[in-house]
């Protein structure tokens, strides 16, 4: 965990990690990277280290350019370090330190893990007391942006619907609440050192190498409302830039509905011609996506479908991200969720006649081979 000048903040945070639930008690050990703390936080955390009954690494560094991306990154080498220790298997977790995870949080992610995943994002809730204090106008475009994001979300869980993360699920990719298999971690590359941004970058990371990355809907951290935020460009910085200007575009993610699902229309054809060996034949997808011949024939040669997929996204002008402005939220919400409606009932009518074709023994009603679903 990253920390920097948290001194009225890291007593909760710590007695959180502490109080973990369902874990063995020697399960968890804890990393403290202290990032030009000058607010009495390292002498805060001299003084709770005796109370915590958990294994304790403080480092502290002073930098005069330090960043986030840096801090955390340093953080989770020490932590993959301690591991590397006695074993090469092992979990990181990362949160922030104006944050409280919940009782269950650890076991929750090592659930997820357990199931298949390789690394899990969770989401995250602002602290009651600070979300009072925002306008209520910051609310009310966070209300509509969420729900917005779930109907894409689920859209994109009906159009290309993933196995290892399936729907219910998020798109919540913060530091505040990650786990990742140490496998995973040293195979991405680490945590991104940048500047802004190293959650996201680093889940993508991950997905570049095919990581199974989990967005778990079930885990839920409480994060701080502050405006007055340590990372340059973070949450509250974002936060007082949407209170100054309230019509300042939407997150990248928040595009057209039209344009969402050609992405994940498009996402689903990729994948079914990769699972038929046929990824490789960029006339199938390259001329569609206005992608030139020797970018393709270059993205067709990486080494795994999720570099190839992240590689297409950037290449293709067709699947440039245009994030919407708020007003135009309301009417979008309303089209994503009429497309939901009838894609729900198509679903559960294909469910439908699959049961029916299932308690027939008429061969014409048999499932369609392999190779003719992924045509």
């Amino acid at each position: 965990m990253p920390v920097r000048n948290e001194v009225d903040r890291i007593g909760a945070c710590l007695a959180a990690l502490a109080g973990q639930e369902g874990i063995a008690p020697d399960a968890l050990g804890i990393v403290l990277f202290l990032n030009n703390c000058t607010d009495g936080t390292a002498q805060a955390v001299a003084g709770l280290a005796p109370d915590l009954r958990l294994p304790l690494r403080v480092i502290a560094r002073d930098r005069p350019d330090a960043h986030a991306g840096w801090a955390r990154r340093e953080a989770m080498e020490a932590a993959a370090a301690w591991l590397e220790e006695t074993s090469s298997d092992g979990v990181i977790l990362t949160t922030d330190a104006d944050s409280r995870v919940p009782p269950d949080w650890v076991a929750r992610n090592l659930a997820a893990l357990a199931r298949g995943a390789d690394a899990v994002a969770g989401r995250i809730a602002l602290d009651d007391a600070e979300a009072a204090r925002l306008p209520e106008a910051l609310h009310a475009r966070g209300r509509l942006e969420d729900v917005y994001e779930a109907r894409l979300v689920e859209l994109e869980a009906l159009v290309d619907p993933v196995a290892h993360d399936p729907w219910p699920r998020h798109a919540t990719r913060s530091g505040a609440t990650l786990a990742v298999r140490l496998a995973a971690y040293r195979a991405a590359g680490g945590m991104p050192a940048i500047p802004l941004g190293e959650d996201r970058a680093f889940v993508a990371a991950l997905l570049d190498v095919d990581a199974r990355v989990r967005h778990a809907p079930d885990i839920v951290v409480v994060t701080s409302g502050r405006l007055d935020g340590r990372a340059a460009g973070g949450a509250a910085d974002t936060m007082r830039r949407l209170c100054a200007a309230p019509e300042s575009p939407c997150d990248p993610r928040l595009e057209p509905v039209s344009r969402a699902v050609f992405r994940f229309a498009w996402g689903r054809r990729l994948r079914r011609l990769h699972a038929a060996g046929r990824l490789h034949r960029t006339r199938l997808w390259a001329p569609w996506l206005r992608i030139e011949a020797g970018e393709a024939r270059r993205i067709a040669g990486l080494p795994t479908l999720g570099a190839r997929l992240a590689a297409i996204e950037a290449a293709s002008p067709l699947l440039a991200r245009r994030p919407l402005h708020p007003a135009a939220l309301p009417r979008q919400a309303r089209r994503a969720g009429r497309l939901l409606a009838g894609l729900r009932c198509g679903v559960q009518a294909v469910r439908a006649l699959r049961v029916l074709a299932a308690g027939r023994a008429r061969p014409a009603l048999a499932a369609a081979p392999e190779e003719a679903r992924n045509a």
